[in-house]
């Protein structure tokens, strides 16, 4: 093997962890802020009930100063009805009186309508108040939790990192130079295994020649398709079964 093929393999497992890692990082603080605003929108959705059924209660109370009001009217009116002079009068007096019995059931509906929301609100509101502190220690917990994971992450690529450059330091300038070239025009993967007389990269036959200089292991070689440099791997030797044959796959 080329002495700096193995070399070569771990240093792309390593950019190939690096890459893994900083996505992971990078990853954390949208996942904190997806957290974050689940519990904002849980808050917000819960002062807004809160809102609601102090508004229930307020219209509820301003209702029921709208019943004294006209009960005070009739009150007036009623006595009033001593004081025509005349049967129109007097009907007509009944007739507004009539009328404002009448306003005053419609409000009572009005009120009892409140109170059956007010039910619903007051329930939702003391539900929603029993999990919001659980609900703010969980997410706590598991921001926590990601913060934790992501200085590991951190601290694991620094050291991967270090290990890069102790890798890079090890090749010679010629073939560091090549796989940078090639990992930076190939998406971060400057290596393809050669297996079966194929890249595995770019799945292109390799000529004949070319696929044996590859397995003999000499030189630094790359695909004529896409560049990248070829390794390869001797395959497991085959197992005796039990008869002390060859183990065979058959189609």
């Amino acid at each position: 093997m080329h002495p700096d093929l193995k070399t070569v393999m771990e240093l792309q497992q390593v950019d190939q962890r690096v890459a893994e890692l900083t996505a992971l990082i990078d990853s954390l603080p949208a996942q904190i802020q997806t957290m974050q605003s689940k519990l904002d929108d849980f808050i917000r959705a819960h002062e807004e009930r809160k809102k609601r059924l102090a508004a229930n209660q307020k219209e509820r109370k301003d209702l029921e100063g709208d019943i004294k009001e006209i009960q005070e009217d009739i009150v007036k009116h009623k006595d009033q009805l001593y004081q025509v002079k005349t049967n129109d009068q007097y009907r007509a007096m009944q007739k507004e009186i009539e009328g404002e019995q009448t306003g005053i059931r419609k409000i009572e509906d009005q009120i009892l309508e409140k109170m059956i929301e007010a039910e619903d609100l007051q329930r939702n509101v003391e539900e929603a108040a029993a999990r919001l502190e659980g609900e703010k220690v969980r997410v706590a917990g598991e921001i926590q939790q990601l913060k934790d994971r992501g200085q590991k992450e951190a601290e694991e690529r620094e050291r991967t990192k270090a290990r890069r450059q102790e890798l890079a330091a090890a090749l010679s300038e010629a073939t560091l130079r090549l796989y940078e070239r090639i990992r930076l025009g190939r998406n971060g993967i400057a290596l393809a295994e050669a297996r079966g007389g194929l890249c595995t990269a770019c799945n292109v036959w390799l000529r004949p020649q070319a696929y044996n200089e590859v397995r003999a292991g000499g030189n630094l070689l790359t695909c004529e398709n896409c560049g990248r440099i070829l390794y390869y791997i001797e395959p497991p030797a085959e197992q005796p079964d039990a008869t002390g044959q060859n183990t065979e796959t058959t189609a």
